[in-house]
């Protein structure tokens, strides 16, 4: 995948420059952002803030690279296509000053095939029309055989039978396999190429940690296994909908917040961050993975995915937003690598802390919350007088003080368990059991 944004035609060099314009006249002045911001925790808008200064940087830095390209030096946008081939031809392309109606009345092609070509990144693409786009605009595609890559993320014969199972196993409760063929060894062989053709594509998923705390996930099959999944979910639902993220609009994480107090406020915050160019996938995770939800980026549009591994409303309600936090701050500084989040360890970075810190004062302000009765009470009453004042759903606030007071089985009955997952998943038979968008 290209290691930063590529401007790659006029339409979007004048759509960055716009945007452009816009962050700097919010960041210049506190009126316009208050209009943005308007009712956020002060320590959510200081978090929104960094993310628009970084989210102007990184625009900047593709406005320029895309103009130097246009006059002949290509170097920074070579250097953000990074060996991602298509993104290289791309670059080949603006570098010689051919819009894409030029490329394609050489290619003999209609303009639109090579808009689609570009906007995927030729990932569709023959290997004979490949070397033909190349060949035309005067690229040479060398191969090198002599040390193979190895491949990590693949399933070795080292792995046991237990493991393999269990993949397939789960895989096949919950509607990952075509089924004109369940037998083990084609099941294997599917999930081998989905996982092979997923990393190819966009990577292997790293916790990006910038403390002492590093987790490399490059190796856990488990887990690319389910995020390939939650991205060819995420995907398909792309196709079907017109999807785009626009980092300078959160004026509706107020909205999110107060639809935890509907019964079915879970199912309708998909509908919302939809709207609003993030994609949620609730995916059940792999026995033994141990994750909460994640975060990550496929084409320029965030994806969230839930594993829903405690089904309660607070543990939803908590991890959502999360992982909406590590969009809304990390858009620029880690989302590329993804985020990969156990929201119960106690190993934390400076991101992890500012996703907590995020989540926690959109769902109950820092400043409110040290003032409230709440914090001590014993019974339930000074608890949900606290979440109507906020509109927010009373477990939420019960998942607090069980949480600062590390003591789990303090109110119990009022976490709202069993009332996420059957929003989300089917509760057929498990050979239909699927996961949703």
């Amino acid at each position: 995948m290209p290691a930063a944004m590529l401007i790659t035609n006029e339409r979007q060099e004048r759509e960055v420059s716009i945007l452009i314009d816009q962050i700097t006249h919010a960041l210049s002045s506190e009126h316009v952002l208050k209009s943005i911001v308007d009712g956020l925790p002060s320590e959510v808008i200081d978090g929104v803030r960094r993310s628009l200064t970084a989210e102007r940087k990184e625009l900047i830095g593709s406005l320029q690279a895309y103009r130097n390209a246009q006059s002949g030096d290509a170097d920074d946008m070579k250097s953000r296509a990074g060996n991602d081939l298509g993104a290289l031809l791309v670059a080949a392309r603006v570098a010689k000053g051919w819009k894409q109606k030029e490329l394609a009345r050489r290619l003999f092609l209609p303009e639109q095939q090579v808009q689609r070509y570009e906007a995927e990144r030729y990932r569709s693409i023959s290997l004979g029309n490949l070397v033909r786009v190349a060949r035309t605009l005067g690229v040479r595609l060398t191969a090198d055989i002599s040390n193979p890559l190895q491949e990590p993320w693949l399933p070795s014969y080292e792995m046991t039978v237990p493991e393999l199972q269990k993949v397939l196993k789960h895989a096949r409760t919950h509607g990952w396999l075509d089924k004109a063929d369940q037998s083990d060894e084609s099941g294997i062989s599917q999930l081998r190429r989905t996982v092979a053709e997923h990393v190819g594509e966009y990577g292997t998923p790293s916790l990006l940690r910038t403390g002492l705390n590093v987790a490399d996930h490059t190796e856990d099959w488990l887990l690319l296994a389910w995020k390939a999944q939650v991205t060819r979910t995420a995907l398909k639902f792309m196709q079907r909908n017109r999807i785009k993220y626009r980092p300078l609009d959160v004026s509706w994480l107020k909205d999110l917040v107060q639809l935890s107090a509907l019964d079915d406020g879970p199912a309708r915050a998909r509908t919302l961050l939809a709207h609003h160019g993030i994609v949620l996938v609730a995916e059940p995770q792999i026995a033994g993975m141990k994750i909460d939800g994640a975060a990550f980026l496929v084409d320029e549009v965030p994806i969230i995915g839930i594993t829903l591994r405690l089904d309660a409303v607070d543990n939803f309600w908590f991890t959502l937003l999360h992982e909406v936090a590590h969009v809304i701050l990390h858009y620029r500084t880690g989302l590329a690598s993804g985020f990969f989040d156990d929201v119960d360890s106690p190993e934390i970075d400076e991101l992890e802390s500012e996703a907590n810190q995020f989540a926690s004062n959109m769902l109950i302000p820092e400043e409110v919350w040290k003032r409230s009765p709440a914090r001590i009470a014993k019974t339930a009453e000074p608890i949900e007088r606290l979440a109507r004042q906020l509109g927010i759903s009373p477990a939420i606030v019960f998942g607090r003080v069980r949480m600062e007071r590390q003591n789990y089985k303090l109110f119990s009955d009022k976490i709202g368990r069993g009332q996420v997952r059957r929003q989300f998943l089917s509760r057929n038979s498990e050979a239909s059991h699927e996961s949703t968008v």
